[in-house]
């Protein structure tokens, strides 16, 4: 009674293709670096401008405590082309800063946690058996 909608084998091909093409761009704009052993001095101005001179950088942040306000010796930079970002990587990581040896490399993604639940504790049901 109803027809079926036509599949078209190059409709499909062409979003394939579209969807690589934009993934590819998005993966060479922007380059998250993690920048570690931070002197605690160190302020977002003074890392900026390490990276500046390596590409265009969108954003720094340096992390601090959130009760005393200090840095908490890392960091991260944002910079918006890719291949500026594996530049800076290479030139900079074990440079010296502040008198500490930076660790530079590309940030991942942040762990997933459950918030301090059931932290040691097993899921086994009690009474012995499973």
């Amino acid at each position: 009674m109803f027809a079926q909608p036509r599949r078209d084998a190059t409709a499909f091909q062409t979003v394939d293709t579209d969807i690589q093409i934009a993934h590819t761009e998005s993966e060479h704009f922007m380059k998250n670096i993690f920048v570690g052993n931070l002197d605690f001095h160190t302020g977002e101005a003074e890392l900026r401008q390490l990276f500046a001179q390596y590409g265009n950088v969108d954003r720094v942040s340096v992390m601090t405590d959130r009760d005393t306000g200090r840095s908490r010796g890392f960091g991260f930079v944002e910079m918006t082309n890719t291949d500026d970002g594996d530049k800076a990587i290479a030139a900079l990581n074990g440079t010296q800063l502040g008198g500490r040896t930076l660790n530079v490399n590309e940030a991942r993604p942040k762990a997933e946690r459950n918030g301090g639940r059931d932290r040691g504790r097993s899921h086994a049901p009690r009474g012995g058996r499973w």
